[in-house]
């Protein structure tokens, strides 16, 4: 293939800001932050056709773009990098099974626990001085479980909607959903 990398970096730029403009539509929101939205699925689908660096790269850029333009909502320092660079960035571990048959199946739910991993770990560390005492109707005694529940309360249907997208352009598209190179 000639021109590979000026095509990566072509793709990659249409796929963040496809994931940017679908970021905007909004399914629900939480109160202090993430929201259910399509916006992984480009991110996913890069990293799964151009693999690890690619993945990790573009998620980085669209976490970056999602602190500037989508109201970055953060505490400090601390919370920016760890709710948007890496966590972005960490959907990009989706190119880790991208070889295996269903590849982009696998890497979807790659990426969506790399994400939420970080997710938790920074709601959970960063964000525990701002734990309700309680949270769908149940005493919050630990910021380890209201960060598991809060972040679960987003990610999950992010990840069964990105699921569901994949199911749908599976056989149609299925020659792009497969690694590049």
């Amino acid at each position: 293939m000639k021109n590979k990398p000026l095509r990566a970096l072509t793709e990659g730029a249409l796929m963040i800001a496809v994931a940017q403009i679908l970021s905007y539509l909004k399914i629900w929101e939480m109160p202090w932050g993430g929201s259910i939205v399509l916006a992984m699925a480009p991110i996913v689908l890069y990293a799964v056709r151009w693999g690890l660096t690619a993945g990790l790269l573009s998620g980085f850029a669209f976490g970056t773009l999602q602190f500037l333009f989508d109201g970055g909502f953060a505490i400090g320092w601390q919370s920016i990098i760890g709710d948007y660079l890496l966590a972005f960035c960490a959907i990009g571990f989706a190119a880790l099974p991208r070889r295996a048959k269903g590849g982009i199946f696998y890497g979807t739910l790659v990426g969506c626990a790399a994400r939420f991993l970080v997710h938790y770990v920074v709601g959970a560390t960063i964000w525990a001085e701002y734990m309700p005492e309680t949270f769908f109707g149940m005493t919050m005694t630990t910021p380890w479980l209201y960060s598991a529940l809060y972040n679960l309360s987003y990610m999950l249907p992010d990840t069964v909607l990105t699921l569901a997208v994949f199911a749908v352009m599976y056989k149609p598209l299925k020659a792009y959903l497969v690694p590049v190179n």
